[in-house]
């Protein structure tokens, strides 16, 4: 009989078989990756909410608004872009970039959000996931100048 272990990787498998989970620092990592590619492509309201302690669907969402269908298309582009650039990984399903006005991009432990203003604000996710720990992302926009 095998032995139960208490350790999060055990009782929280892989998104993804064929890759091991990643620890919270690494997928915090991936997160951030993610929220600089989006603030490459000019996203605004860059938020990181925390989940894995009342989610088991991922470890981190990663919530950004392009201000319309063609940036919100062009911020996912960038996210798929980077993370695929300087992890090799892609995306294990994603949803929405024919219409443009909400794309998700499933990483497993990361799930990104880029969404118009309309669609952020009717489905709320910020509210919904409120009781997650919430990081706001302060990008090139908020950088001091040199």
């Amino acid at each position: 009989m095998a032995e139960a272990t208490n350790s999060p990787e055990a009782a929280k498998p892989s998104p993804d078989p064929s890759r091991p989970r990643l620890d919270l620092n690494d997928s915090k990592a991936l997160a951030l990756l993610a929220a600089e590619a989006c603030d490459d492509r000019k996203a605004a309201d860059i938020l990181l909410i925390r989940v894995e302690e009342i989610s088991s669907i991922a470890d981190w969402f990663v919530i950004a608004s392009g201000f319309s269908d063609v940036q919100v298309r062009a911020i996912a582009r960038s996210v798929e872009d980077k993370i695929e650039a300087e992890t090799g990984r892609l995306p294990l399903r994603k949803e929405g970039q024919t219409e443009g006005r909400w794309v998700l991009l499933d990483y497993g432990e990361v799930i990104v959000h880029a969404l118009t203003p309309d669609e952020r604000s009717y489905y709320d996710l910020e509210s919904f996931w409120g009781h997650g720990e919430k990081e706001t992302y302060l990008g090139s926009e908020n950088a001091a100048p040199a």
